[in-house]
C-alpha cells in the first residue's frame, strides 16, 4: 500500500502517477502458476501467455509425460511441476517462485463437494505464498440466475460459481494484498465438433446433425483462441481487472444457426433437432447417464450429482436462456474476437485444412472423430485418475 507521510497529504506523488496506479502496480506479475494447464482452456492460455515471453509459466500436471504436458514445454518459458492440486504441499511449491497463477480445477475429477474446499485453499495459500495476482477460471452460477429453481441445478457449474462470488467477496477485502479476477468461460464452440461431448453431433443419411434438447435455446459458446487473449488481458491489465468477473463468449449460438452456418461454410447439409430429454438420454450418453458427474466423487454421497442429473441442468439453462452476455464490454475488451458462429466455423475449417486435419465435413465423420485426439482431458483420461 502506498503511504502518505511528511505532510505530504493531498499532493499527487511525484512519480507522476496517481495514488491508484501506483498501489495497482503491486500486481504486476512477470512467473504465473498454472492449475489446469493441461486441460482443454489450458493450452491456449498458456500458449497466450508466453507467445512474446512476457511471462514465464509453471504447470501442474499429474504426468508430465503426457501428450498435453509435452505440448506446454514444447512452447518454451513453460516448466511442469508434478503433482495435483488436491495437496497443500503441491500448492504451496506451485505458488513459490510465482507471483501470478491462473486456477481451473478440473470439477470433473473432483466433483463439486471438493472443488469447493480446493478452490478456496488454492486461494487462501496463494495469498500466504505471496502471489500478487490471482484468476479463478469460473462458470456461471445459474442455480442463482435461476432465482434459485433446481431444475437450472448443474453441479460443474454451481460449484465453481459458488466460488467465483466467494473469491470476489474475499477481495473487497485483500485486494491490496493480492489482487484477484474472476474469468468466466462456457462450453465450448469446439465441443459442437468433437467427439465424447454433451453436443457431439452425427451424420445421419449425409446430414451433420446435432440433436439435443436445447428447444428454443441458445448455447453462450466459448472460442477457446480467444481464451488466450481475455486471460492474457487479465494479467496484463490487472489494475482494471481486479476485482472483475469477465464472462465471455462469442455470441449466443441458436443451433438452427449452427446448423445453417455448418452449410454455409462447409456446402454440405446440416441440421438441429430439438430431442426430449429421455430420447437425449437413450442415445449416446447413455452408458454414462447413471454414473457421478465427478468421476472422483463417492457415489454413495448424497451430494453428488449423476451425469444425467448435472447435464439435464446443464441443458435447461441454455433452453430457458438463464446466462447473459455483455458483448459490448467483449468488444471493448478484444475488438477482434470471434463474433460469430460462422466466423469460427470458417476459422476452424481453414486451420484444420492448414493442419492437414482436414475440413470440417471431413472432420465430423464419425471415424474421424473418433481418431481425433479428445478435446477434453476428461475423455482423454477415460474418466480415471487421481485427485
Amino acid at each position: 500500500m502506498v503511504q502518505v507521510r511528511n505532510g505530504s497529504k493531498g499532493r499527487r506523488p511525484t512519480t507522476g502517477h496517481s495514488i491508484e496506479e501506483m498501489v495497482m502496480s503491486v500486481h504486476d506479475t512477470s512467473r504465473i502458476f498454472v492449475v489446469g494447464g493441461t486441460g482443454a482452456q489450458g493450452l491456449p492460455v498458456i500458449g497466450a501467455l508466453v507467445a512474446d515471453k512476457k511471462y514465464s509459466v509453471r504447470a501442474l500436471s499429474r504426468d508430465p509425460a503426457s501428450r498435453r504436458a509435452r505440448e506446454l514445454v514444447a512452447l518454451g518459458n513453460v516448466s511442469i511441476l508434478e503433482g495435483t492440486f488436491a495437496d497443500e504441499a503441491t500448492l504451496r511449491e506451485g505458488f513459490r517462485g510465482c507471483d501470478g497463477t491462473y486456477v481451473n480445477i478440473d470439477g470433473f475429477n473432483t466433483g463439486e463437494k471438493t472443488e469447493l474446499y480446493w478452490a478456496i485453499r488454492s486461494y487462501e495459500i496463494a495469498i500466504e505464498e505471496g502471489i500478487k495476482f490471482f484468476v479463478y477460471v469460473n462458470l456461471d452460477y445459474a442455480l442463482k440466475k435461476s432465482g434459485y429453481d433446481s431444475r437450472f441445478r448443474a453441479g460443474h457449474y454451481d460449484g465453481k460459481g459458488r466460488i467465483g462470488e466467494w473469491i470476489l467477496f474475499q477481495n473487497q477485502s485483500n485486494r491490496e494484498r493480492m489482487g484477484a479476477a474472476v474469468f468466466t468461460t462456457g462450453p465450448y464452440m469446439e465441443m459442437a465438433v468433437s467427439a465424447m461431448t454433451p453436443m457431439t453431433p452425427s451424420v445421419e443419411d449425409g446430414v451433420v446433425t446435432w440433436r439435443v434438447p436445447l428447444g428454443a435455446g441458445a448455447v453462450p459458446h466459448v472460442a477457446l483462441a480467444d481464451c488466450g487473449y481475455y486471460a492474457r488481458w487479465l494479467f496484463d491489465n490487472p489494475e482494471r481487472a481486479n476485482g472483475m468477473n469477465l464472462e465471455v463468449a462469442i455470441e449466443d449460438v441458436d443451433y438452427h444457426k449452427l446448423a445453417a452456418a455448418f452449410e454455409n461454410v462447409t456446402g454440405h447439409p446440416a441440421r438441429y433437432i430439438d430431442a426430449p430429454l429421455d430420447d437425449y438420454w437413450n442415445g449416446p450418453l447413455k452408458m454414462a447417464a447413471g454414473l457421478p458427474a465427478g468421476y472422483n466423487a463417492d457415489p454413495a454421497d448424497k451430494s453428488t450429482m449423476s451425469f444425467r442429473d448435472n447435464f439435464t441442468g446443464f441443458w435447461n439453462i441454455w433452453k430457458h436462456k438463464i446466462i447473459a452476455r455483455d458483448y459490448a464490454l467483449l468488444d471493448e475488451i478484444h475488438p477482434n474476437r470471434i463474433k460469430s458462429v460462422e466466423q469460427w466455423l470458417r476459422r476452424e475449417d481453414q486451420l484444420g485444412r492448414e493442419l492437414g486435419k482436414g475440413s470440417l465435413w471431413e472432420r465430423v465423420q464419425p471415424g474421424n472423430l473418433s481418431k481425433a485426439n479428445p478435446l477434453l482431458k476428461l475423455t482423454e483420461d477415460r474418466r480415471k485418475g487421481k485427485l
